[in-house]
């Protein structure tokens, strides 16, 4: 039996729809944990155009957290190590979900920026370079890219030029920062266009200038 999965929150563009953010949570949390992020651009009357699609994992056992079952985007066994062994087929079942929420918005014409934290991160990290057709960007905030040793292998030519936006805390004690550095690297090293932005003492969450600054990314991509 498939894992039980909720519908993604929906918040509405304030004005003409023309952009659909895509914005992934992490580990235990829920679409509603981020809805802070479309409060926070309404408040500062910016990307008025955006709607705001915030999906819910599906609820699963963990391993990392001794099998607890929480919403959780794929099994984490471990994050000792950036090249610990890896959930790749709980993965790839969140991606071809991801796909099917882009698919929705690029068919209906509007410019899709797929973003997320952490384990959230990871997921659009993967799910925009595997994504087949063009997007306006791609965010990951406090994650890393998985299926290092596959991604580029997977990833489709539509993405291979979309910018990527990455923002990590220093001193973040879940993922370590090091970890979101050298997935940046990696990245760069293959041929993609990366701005890695660190935030010194952050833990593992975000703060209002990595929101304002991610917020002026959104705004760029989406206006060319």
């Amino acid at each position: 039996m498939p894992p039980k999965q909720a519908l993604p929150l929906v918040i509405p563009a304030r004005a003409a729809h023309t952009v659909s953010v895509i914005f992934v949570h992490g580990l235990g949390d829920s679409g509603h944990g981020w809805s802070f992020f479309p409060e926070l651009a309404a408040a500062q009357n910016r990307l008025a155009q955006v709607k705001w699609i915030l999906p819910n994992a599906p609820i699963q056992p963990v391993t990392l957290n001794g099998g607890v079952p929480m919403p959780s985007w794929y099994d984490i066994l471990s994050l000792d190590r950036i090249n610990a062994r890896e959930d790749e087929t709980g993965m790839l079942a969140s991606v071809s979900y991801l796909h099917g929420l882009v698919d929705k918005e690029v068919d209906d014409g509007k410019k899709v920026v797929v973003a997320g934290f952490s384990q959230g991160s990871a997921m659009s990290l993967l799910a925009g370079l595997t994504y087949k057709r063009p997007l306006a960007g791609i965010v990951g905030l406090s994650g890393y890219l998985p299926l290092r040793q596959k991604a580029f292998g997977l990833r489709a030519d539509a993405n291979k030029n979309t910018p990527i936006w990455m923002g990590h805390g220093t001193a973040d004690p879940v993922v370590n920062f090091e970890y979101g550095k050298q997935s940046a690297d990696l990245l760069k090293e293959n041929g993609h266009s990366v701005d890695f932005n660190a935030y010194r003492g952050l833990g593992h969450s975000a703060d209002p200038k990595e929101i304002g600054e991610l917020m002026s990314f959104i705004e760029k991509v989406v206006s060319e």
